[in-house]
């Protein structure tokens, strides 16, 4: 049964091969399909070389320039306080803002005087005693000149038998009774340099006393030394208060300082340009300082800014972060403040610091998204095809990439990020922006 079934499916396997390959022979080949070469569609930059300002940022708390804290040198209680005188009050300079009982020092003061009263008067005293006592030893002197006569005489009459030998002898006593009383109005005169001296320093150490008495009078009041907003009030009315008993203290308001870390890398390129050719010294640093411009502006509100200027360049560098410590002063840091819209100036604001100094030799700088894996620039060239080129990029500033090396002006940088970026691929320029020279970046 087998081989007949066999030669029953013959007929039909026959006349689908037949079939099939008659379908081969007229069938037409098929169509060859070229395919496109892959392109891609781009913004350009045209890199030309143009002057650049460097800019360096950095962040940091305001503190203000000036600062005052009282304490007192005094001890009593406190007699006045200033009815403004309230944390965030701001008073002027001058103003009597507290007053100790002064009291007992004004007592000082007088007794000071009257002992200093006394003592002069005592050495007036004392120079009409060295007159008078110098014209009373001038006589006895003229006393003594004419006793000594009459004893001479005397003893030249004793000599001739004339006169008795006693009479000599009392002329001698009264002659040297003379001659007592000029040594002692001598010695007496001797002594008053010593007197006057010591008088002299009596009435220093009773000026002495007058000056402390009215300097620790002076210091009874307490009044502002400059414009000032008041931090902290340590004191009531009424309080007793001992001597180094903190009393106000407060934030001077017409200049505010801000201390940034500026990075050390960028900071050089910033101070090489201001200083040009104003030699070495603090006066050339100071005069370049004057030449970089300052901008102070708030991180919780970028719309609030402030201009600055560079004051000075603190002595030492960040140990850990290697950074330059800069500081900026604001002039007239609560000059139109309307809050809530216009802020003051005021401690511990956290604000980020811009310098920026003057524009420099041209150079070429892209934007930081248009250099590759750090060195590495897209070009469109004269072709239109992309071309791949490694360049040395110098520093980064505010989303610019300063190229050093690999790039010259004229050439045509794509801005795009291309994947895949093939060597050779052809690139069109963007609808819209002309072709080659797209702005970009500068």
């Amino acid at each position: 049964m087998k081989p007949m079934r066999l030669l029953r499916l013959l007929p039909p396997i026959a006349i689908g091969v037949g079939v099939a390959a008659w379908l081969i022979i007229n069938s037409e080949p098929p169509e060859r399909v070229e395919q496109a070469e892959r392109g891609a569609v781009v913004t350009t930059l045209r890199a030309e070389a143009e002057p650049l300002a460097p800019v360096v940022q950095g962040f940091g708390n305001v503190r203000p320039a000036r600062r005052w804290s009282s304490v007192s040198e005094v001890a009593g209680i406190v007699t006045y306080r200033h009815p403004d005188l309230d944390t965030g009050n701001v008073i002027d300079a001058g103003t009597h803002v507290l007053s100790i009982d002064p009291s007992s020092y004004e007592l000082a003061r007088a007794q000071a005087k009257a002992d200093l009263a006394a003592l002069r008067a005592e050495m007036d005293q004392l120079q009409v005693e060295e007159d008078n006592t110098a014209r009373i030893l001038e006589l006895e002197k003229r006393r003594l000149s004419l006793a000594r006569g009459d004893l001479e005489r005397t003893r030249n009459l004793v000599e001739q038998g004339t006169a008795p030998k006693a009479r000599a002898d009392e002329q001698e006593r009264a002659a040297l009774g003379i001659e007592r009383g000029v040594a002692e109005l001598s010695n007496t005169l001797g002594l008053i340099p010593s007197r006057r001296a010591r008088l002299q320093a009596q009435i220093a150490r009773a000026k002495a006393a007058l000056s402390r008495a009215e300097r620790d009078l002076g210091k009874t009041r307490i009044t502002a030394p400059f414009d000032l907003r008041v931090a902290e009030v340590s004191v009531q009315q009424f309080q007793f208060v001992p001597a180094g008993q903190p009393l106000v203290s407060g934030d001077g308001i017409a200049r505010a300082e801000v201390t940034a870390q500026m990075p050390l890398d960028a900071f050089p390129r910033l101070m090489a340009g201001a200083r040009a050719d104003d030699g070495t010294g603090q006066d050339a640093l100071e005069r370049a300082a004057g030449r970089i411009d300052a901008k102070v502006t708030l991180v919780a509100d970028p719309g609030q800014e402030w201009q600055g200027r560079v004051e000075r360049i603190e002595n030492a560098l960040d140990p850990r972060a290697r950074t330059v410590p800069v500081v900026v002063v604001v002039d007239a840091p609560y000059a139109g403040a309307a809050p809530p819209l216009r802020l003051p100036l005021v401690p511990n604001m956290y604000v980020r610091l811009t310098l920026t100094g003057p524009e420099g030799a041209p150079v070429i700088a892209l934007p930081d998204h248009a250099v590759h894996g750090g060195d590495t620039v897209y070009l469109r060239d004269g072709d239109g095809r992309l071309e791949l080129r490694k360049v040395t990029v110098a520093y980064r500033q505010q989303g610019l990439a300063v190229i050093a090396e690999g790039l010259e002006g004229g050439e045509e940088v794509v801005l795009e990020d291309l994947v895949p970026a093939l060597p050779g691929m052809p690139l069109s320029v963007a609808e819209g922006a002309p072709d080659g020279a797209t702005e970009g970046g500068q």
